[in-house]
């Protein structure tokens, strides 16, 4: 798929995930053109899985706002809700206002039927008074007197109730002046509210307008985000699959063809001497290796001077008894305890200029008599058991085994090159090349390790300097009935 192309199904995905019922026919369009595409390659391939990504970001940028738009709009039912209770206060405020105003009405009707009683009593005071006076004419003068004094009486009673009157209108022009109040006060409070209706509107108007800013700055630091996470993603994964190979082991049934060998991560370290704890570890690994298949299993020996004859002979019947053919490879030096184990293998193969070296067990007797004669038994039953089996390979006798150590070397330790041991079977063939197609890993990178088995079982053991300044490591105290089978010159091993 070329870039076209892949720019193409990224704008078809795009328009499915806008319409909805357009999708199936664009994705369909998109298969119809990437299945006629040729392959896409590493690079094509992560562009479109970031923009993937990109589109993902995208989704859940859409569900971010969609989650503001939600709480907007909360926010808005609450004022509406807010304005709902404003307006009930007002109505009751009306109301109460309406219901004053009833009252005030009901007191000047009733005013007014007080006025309109006062003025019948009047009138019929008033007529009274006219009886009277006409009666006082009619009858005698000289109730004159008794008129006018009522007349009087009924001046002085009207000016009663004119004044009476004035109270009252007095009384009704104050009620009137209170309700008047009252009405303004009301006025003054619904236009108090009205300006903080306005006054809320305009706040949330701005905070929109904020809301909306924060939100296209918010989708510029985003984008510019993900364009940058892009990019570092991009240069992790490059510098990780710079960290490896990138290739996977080879595994050949037959390894070994015209000088060249070829290794696969199903090898295994023996390093250093063999003591307590090593055959545990070669060991449990040819276990699991015959547990996934019966393709050739690796012993690699850089530098082994031997060791534990009991630890030994454990990696041997292990070697034996494996389903799949077990081959020793040396490349530098394997001696004692590992030459016994380079001999006894299916197939051996070393370089060279490798060394191999075979000599006599050695150890050191504590006790009486009667226990160095038990000591000596054992170890003579532990060399036969060792040198019978490697003797009869190069097809000779264990005694003429023996004396030819002494005729190659004084002290009995017989070394041959690479190359020299094949002609006496100690290994099967030299190789000129070694293709270690297991280590796929960057070696200097901390955390990338090696093949399994990369260095042997090495805990516990640390070198010292001694008194005279030399160099030397302390060697694990053996179990019983076991020697130390190991190539130990210098007495570096103690």
């Amino acid at each position: 798929m070329n870039a076209k192309h892949l720019i193409l199904a990224a704008a078809l995905l795009c328009c499915a995930l806008a319409v909805p019922g357009a999708a199936e026919e664009q994705q369909v369009n998109a298969k119809v053109t990437m299945q006629a595409a040729p392959a896409p390659s590493p690079e094509q391939t992560e562009l479109a899985k970031l923009t993937a990504e990109n589109q993902l970001a995208d989704q859940r940028l859409k569900k971010k706002l969609q989650q503001v738009n939600s709480d907007k709009e909360e926010l808005r039912a609450q004022y509406e809700l807010d304005i709902q209770k404003q307006k009930a206060k007002t109505a009751e405020l009306e109301a109460e206002l309406a219901r004053t105003a009833s009252e005030n009405k009901l007191a000047d009707e009733k005013r007014k039927g007080e006025i309109a009683r006062l003025e019948t009593e009047y009138q019929k005071l008033a007529s009274q008074n006219k009886l009277s006076a006409e009666q006082a004419r009619a009858l005698t003068s000289a109730q004159g007197d008794e008129l006018s004094k009522l007349t009087l009486e009924n001046k002085l009673a009207e000016e009663k109730n004119k004044k009476l009157m004035a109270d009252l209108a007095l009384q009704i022009a104050k009620l009137k002046a209170v309700n008047d109040l009252g009405a303004e006060q009301q006025r003054s409070d619904l236009l108090a509210d009205s300006k903080e209706k306005n006054g809320i509107d305009l706040e949330l108007k701005r905070l929109d307008l904020v809301e909306r800013k924060l939100k296209i700055e918010k989708m510029a630091l985003d984008s510019r985000l993900n364009r940058i996470n892009s990019d570092l993603d991009l240069r992790m994964k490059k510098a990780e699959w710079k960290k490896e190979s990138n290739t996977e082991p080879v595994y050949n049934a037959n390894p070994f063809s015209n000088g060249k060998l070829v290794i696969s991560d199903r090898r295994i370290a023996l390093n250093g001497p063999i003591y307590t704890g090593v055959a545990d570890n070669i060991t449990e690994r040819i276990h699991y290796f015959n547990n996934i298949s019966s393709q050739p299993i690796f012993i690699v020996i850089d530098v082994c001077p031997g060791g534990s004859v009991m630890e030994g002979y454990r990696i041997v019947k292990a070697m034996q008894a494996s389903k799949a053919p077990i081959y020793v490879v040396v490349k530098s030096f394997a001696a004692s305890m590992a030459a016994v184990i380079t001999t006894l293998a299916d197939k051996s193969y070393v370089y060279p200029n490798s060394i191999i070296l075979h000599h006599q067990m050695s150890t050191g007797f504590r006790g009486n008599m009667t226990q160095l004669k038990e000591q000596l038994e054992m170890s003579r039953e532990w060399e036969r058991r060792l040198h019978v089996p490697v003797s009869k390979k190069m097809g000779i006798s264990p005694d003429e085994f023996r004396k030819k150590m002494y005729e190659k070397n004084s002290d009995g330790d017989w070394e041959e090159f690479g190359d020299k041991a094949v002609e006496y079977k100690w290994a099967t063939s030299t190789v000129d090349e070694i293709d270690e197609t297991g280590f796929v890993k960057n070696p200097d990178e901390k955390d990338a390790g090696r093949p399994m088995g990369r260095f042997s079982f090495n805990a516990g053991l640390e070198e010292k300097t001694d008194e005279k300044g030399e160099r030397f490591v302390s060697l694990p105290r053996l179990t019983p009935f076991d020697f130390y089978f190991i190539y130990n010159p210098n007495g570096y091993y103690r």
